[in-house]
């Protein structure tokens, strides 16, 4: 990790509300949103790399 944030109350408050959505637009199942969370991390980060030209974490194609 490059750097820790801080949130104050109320930014906590919008990251808590959008959690809990997330969670609830995949049926109220955390797990289920969680590992949908890690593919779009894990295609957002391919995106990032191939902007930079570089692969930094080469792994494997993820599979949903």
């Amino acid at each position: 990790m490059d750097r820790i944030v801080t949130l104050d109350a109320r930014q906590e408050a919008v990251l808590q509300a959008a959690a809990d959505d997330f969670v609830r637009r995949h049926g109220g199942d955390p797990v289920k949103a969680l590992k949908e969370q890690m593919v779009l991390n894990a295609h957002l980060q391919d995106r990032l790399d191939a902007m930079s030209g570089e692969l930094k974490y080469p792994r494997q194609a993820m599979r949903r």
